[in-house]
């Protein structure tokens, strides 16, 4: 009953739900005991008053007690989050020396999430000689953790938090004998309910046999690795003026994972267990070599740079996987005797760049910078492989002129800029044609992947003009800086679906422009400072409005609501609306029969259009939704100090912008044979009935194909604002700490993810810019900790 949205055991069972008066009602369990000869729903679709919950039952000689449990309550769980950090300094007129480790524990929300880290950091440098200096930098992590075997696919069977939150809550999680005991196989293992028959001959139609809790559990989902990060740098100044510096890096990253999928129960118990492992290599460095000119002539001063950089990044994969083991404890390919299929395989992708820099200032009152850089990236063919980018910018301190004379504006700094950036940020070998090898009648083919190459693809280019002012006021009690931006995208970067005939499903293109402008405003105001106490307080906003600004002809095969652009998937992308605009079916009511209603454009002989309703969404037009895209953003926060005494708070914001609630529409669709079993919404109790002839929500009819159908229905203001830290924390007095040899001692408490304010309940707009949510990810966690920091 609570699928249905009641908590009373009492209430009455709507009777749209179109059940039967006998048996399970086809939702393949009955979780209610009735007195002998009386039936649970009777002939007014109404719950038996006398029923009771829990239905002890008989099958093949055994007695099971089928109830249902609260499945998010046995998924979640509160965790521990340890971290230790020490560091040490160490310096002198030409050489300084810093280390530290780390060690983080981070217990997971869900069982086997758990992640371990071990750190360390060497830091030195030397000055050699007056003209020659030298440093290294280096880095290194162990890491160790598990993983929920699926997160973010809300249809998954193995999702966890899918499950967890889209099964009915009628159903049992685990097994239990006549008197309510759970039971356990001649294992030891704890039986959970796969809705295979196992539980007194209960079959849940909602993902029959599996339970992602127990996968969870008994299945294996770990990684480990380490990753080093080595940089070393050396500094020669010659001729006074010049100074040249190289600086080399080098980061390798290599993960080892294993997968095993149990031998007991669920949909791979008849492999008797699947034991899988890969092991991945990231090889990356990066060499820059930097040649500087600085030279101050009285009030000038005068900095030119020239440089070189190369980048280059090489993965390597390597993954096997058997079934068939003899002992579930032993996690190696060895302990499997049935072969599966290895592969390896290896990525590169480099890039190198060639740049200057120009910078001027007099007095320190006038600024002006210029540069200039030219880039290539293994990412586009060899004809379209290199891009130039540039920029200029200027500032003016009008505080520092002579005549500013502004008692209470202490500083008023002017400035602008212009530059561009390059974007090849789609993966690699996009350009050209890229195959699968496979077995053809025992001899190698090939078959497409996914993406065709378009050999004509090359950089993206973000250009951004921005002006703006800094300021201080009031002794400097109230800072901030107003700027004004207009970011440009050209050449964009986008990819196309391609017809099931191509062999490829989609091809990257460059479609046209973009546009961004708007408005970035930073405050910070101090409203008491003295000795004892200090309060202040912050606040950024950014507005901002985008839209595509041009689409060649050739992409524009439709015209939508007056915009030319072209559709993919839901969203539509038209010259002049803004990026993410959804492109769906609009929803208008109920008509009096409570069937769903769309709206369609219906045009006459004449070419007249009218707007008319339709009951089937395939016959209802496509119109422009509104945009996933926020109209604003930002954060505000305060900080408050009294003596030793702190206390700080952090909110962050977003105003406007839609997403799309797909679990949300999932949950208001009508009972059909292929939904029988999931969750249900509670607003199902405010849906049509001849007695409820107001309500906007369409009738709750068995099979209506057309009830949650995709429309602007399920889009909802993704407006949203949490209160992402607190933090409370005392700092001992420096006498006191000099009394146990400190130099400071703190101890503080924080908690991180407080709380989220969104329209609905349980929605998260935060996930994703495009405008897609979904419960079945693993959401932010809300942490509460506690510190002590010592300094010596």
């Amino acid at each position: 009953l609570n699928t249905l949205g009641y908590s009373d055991a009492n209430a009455h069972v709507a009777a749209a739900t179109n059940l039967t008066s006998t048996g399970d009602y086809g939702l393949g369990y009955n979780v209610y005991a009735v007195p002998t000869g009386q039936y649970l729903i009777g002939d007014n679709g109404k719950l038996n008053p006398n029923a009771t919950l829990g239905n002890i039952v008989d099958y093949k000689g055994f007695s099971y007690l089928l109830r249902p449990d609260n499945w998010l309550d046995n998924v979640y769980r509160t965790s521990l989050r340890q971290e230790y950090n020490v560091s040490a300094t160490a310096g002198s007129n030409d050489a300084s020396f810093y280390a530290s480790f780390n060690y983080l524990a981070n217990d997971g929300i869900t069982d086997n999430s758990d992640f371990n880290r071990i750190t360390g950091r060497l830091k030195a440098d030397w000055q050699i000689k007056p003209w020659l200096k030298v440093g290294a930098n280096m880095d290194y992590a162990h890491f160790d953790g598990k993983l929920m075997s699926e997160d973010g696919s809300s249809a998954s069977s193995g999702n966890l938090l899918a499950i967890a939150t889209q099964v009915a809550p009628i159903y049992p999680l685990f097994i239990r004998d006549g008197d309510g005991n759970i039971r356990y196989d001649s294992n030891g293992i704890m039986r959970y309910d796969f809705g295979n028959g196992d539980n007194g001959g209960g079959s849940r139609p909602f993902l029959n046999n599996t339970n992602a809790v127990f996968a969870n559990i008994y299945d294996t989902n770990s990684y480990e690795g380490n990753a080093v990060n080595a940089v070393g740098f050396f500094e020669v100044r010659f001729l006074k003026d010049f100074k040249f510096t190289s600086t080399n890096s080098v980061y390798v990253l290599e993960n080892r994972s294993t997968q095993v999928t149990n031998p007991y129960y669920g949909g791979y118990a008849t492999s008797n267990g699947i034991v899988s492992k890969a092991h991945t290599r990231t090889l990356s460095y990066n060499y820059q070599q930097l040649l500087n000119y600085k030279r101050d002539f009285n009030d000038h001063s005068v900095e030119v740079m020239v440089g070189h950089e190369a980048y280059r990044t090489k993965g390597y994969a390597l993954s096997a996987y058997k079934s068939n083991m003899f002992d579930p404890s032993n996690h190696e390919l060895n302990g499997a005797v049935t072969d599966g299929s290895p592969a390896s395989y290896t990525t590169d992708y480099n890039t190198e760049g060639f740049f200057g820099r120009a910078q001027y200032d007099y007095k320190d009152t006038y600024f002006a910078s210029g540069s200039y850089r030219r880039d290539g990236s293994s990412r586009f063919h060899p004809d379209h492989r290199w891009g130039n980018f540039w920029s200029l910018s200027g500032a003016w301190m009008l505080s520092k002129e002579e005549w500013f004379e502004v008692d209470w504006l202490n500083e008023l700094k002017l400035k602008a800029s212009y530059g561009s950036q390059g974007n090849d940020n789609i993966g690699n070998y996009r350009y050209t044609n890229t195959y699968t090898l496979v077995v053809s009648s025992g001899r190698p083919a090939v078959v497409p992947v996914s993406t065709k190459g378009n050999k004509e693809i090359t950089w993206e280019t973000n250009g951004n003009f921005n002006v703006g002012l800094e300021f201080a006021l009031f002794d400097s009690r109230l800072t901030g800086s107003v700027d004004y931006f207009n970011r440009k995208t050209t050449d964009m970067l986008f990819t196309f679906p391609l017809p099931v005939s191509y062999g490829y499903t989609s091809y990257y293109a460059n479609i046209g422009d973009m546009l961004n402008n708007g408005v970035e405003v930073d405050l910070e105001g101090q409203i008491i400072k003295n000795n004892d106490m200090e309060w202040s307080v912050n606040a950024n906003i950014t507005y901002y409005k985008n839209k595509i600004s041009y689409l060649p002809e050739e992409r524009k095969s439709m015209t939508v609501d007056g915009v030319s652009g072209f559709s993919s998937g839901n969203y539509f992308y038209g010259e002049g609306a803004p990026l993410y605009t959804f492109h769906m079916p609009r929803y208008a009511g109920v008509n009096e029969k409570g069937e769903t209603l769309f709206y369609k454009n219906v045009t006459d002989e004449q070419g007249n259009t009218t707007l008319e309703t339709t009951t089937s969404s395939s016959e209802a037009s496509d119109y422009l939704c509104g945009t996933a895209l926020p109209d604003a953003y930002g954060g505000f926060g305060t900080t408050f100090k009294y003596k030793g005494f702190d206390l700080s708070l952090d909110f962050v914001y977003q105003l406007g912008g839609q997403v799309y609630d797909g679990d949300y529409a999932s949950m208001m669709s009508s009972p059909m044979t292929s939904s029988k079993g999931r969750a249900i919404h509670a607003d199902i109790l405010n849906s049509w009935t001849p007695d409820n002839t107001s309500s906007n929500i369409p009738r709750y009819q068995f099979n209506d194909q057309f009830t949650a159908a995709t429309s602007d229905r399920f889009l909802i203001d993704a407006s949203y604002l949490s209160l992402q830290n607190i933090m409370a924390g005392y700092t001992l007095p420096s006498r006191l700490c000099r009394t146990i040899g400190l130099e400071k001692l703190r101890v503080y408490v924080a908690c991180d993810n407080v709380w989220l304010w969104s329209k609905r309940q349980g929605l998260d707009p935060r996930q994703s810019i495009s405008g897609s949510v979904t419960n079945s990810y693993y959401a932010p966690i809300r942490t509460i900790s506690g510190g002590v920091t010592l300094t010596f």
